[in-house]
């Protein structure tokens, strides 16, 4: 009877061990899998890394206020500047002498046509970098920085500055008396991904001088070109703008010439050539 018994439920032991064994040998194969997986997760993240855009923080003549745009807003731009780019150059940002090579050159502040070292630090920028942006409106502008004439009161002398378009090739500009945090994220990615449509208007603003209200009032209200917006007036940092019966009032005495208020007017970018060309005119 007892024998009867251990040969009936030897085949279910059997069955048991090839499926226990069945199970472990899937447990191997799944560990393997997941093992590769990680493997190649690691080869893609180093390899993602080594293809992050090199960029470069240069400062000119000026207030520093895009730099710590560029460094102090952390909730917008810390997966930026940890997962997408390489800083690998900045006085304040990185511990590093010897400019190297980079995609993208952040030049922040005008230059001063005295000091030889900007000048010629600038021009090494130029040489070094793949594309250099004029970051914040003193570099592309001027800014306040037109009305500086240097030195202090005890040794009084005469300096000048000057945006850096004056001086070399610049590829593109970010506005901004400071740039705002958000702005300087969506350039950088937007260079990174090749966002042609969204850079245009920073690759026109590269060749831009216009700087205050005046230039507002020449070249789109004089030629009755405003349409009441208001935009120019939200824009400007130091309200030095307002609306009078429809039309932006400028005080020349608040200016700072930052360009706000050009840069943001819809239309300063409006096609006036080629309005006249199809009026006849």
């Amino acid at each position: 009877m007892k024998s009867e018994v251990e040969a009936q439920s030897k085949p279910a032991e059997d069955a048991k061990k090839a499926a226990d064994a069945a199970a472990e040998e899937e447990a191997k194969k799944q560990a393997e899998s997941s093992e590769q997986i990680s493997k190649e997760s690691s080869t893609q993240e180093v390899e993602k890394v080594a293809d992050k855009p090199k960029i470069g923080y240069i400062h000119m003549s000026g207030c520093t206020g895009d730099g710590m745009s560029l460094t102090e807003n952390y909730d917008i731009l810390s997966t930026l500047l940890t997962d997408m780019v390489d800083i690998v150059y900045g006085t304040t940002l990185v511990d590093l002498w010897e400019m190297p090579e980079m995609d993208l050159a952040l030049v922040e502040g005008s230059v001063c046509l005295q000091d030889e070292h900007s000048i010629k630090e600038l021009m090494e920028v130029r040489e070094k970098s793949g594309l250099v942006c004029a970051f914040g409106s003193c570099a592309m502008t001027g800014c306040f920085t037109r009305y500086a004439r240097g030195g202090q009161l005890a040794q009084p002398k005469h300096e000048s500055f000057v945006p850096i378009s004056d001086l070399i090739k610049v590829d593109c500009a970010i506005p901004g008396c400071p740039a705002s945090p958000e702005i300087i994220a969506k350039v950088v990615v937007a260079l990174i991904n090749g966002d042609m449509d969204y850079l245009q208007p920073m690759l026109d603003m590269a060749a831009c001088n216009l700087a205050c209200g005046c230039d507002l009032q020449t070249n789109v209200v004089s030629k009755a070109l405003c349409c009441g917006c208001g935009t120019c007036v939200l824009a400007c940092p130091t309200r030095a703008l307002e609306m009078v019966e429809g039309r932006p009032s400028h005080n020349k005495n608040r200016c700072i010439k930052c360009g706000a208020c050009s840069v943001h007017c819809p239309r300063t970018w409006f096609p006036a050539e080629q309005i006249k060309k199809d009026l006849g005119l």
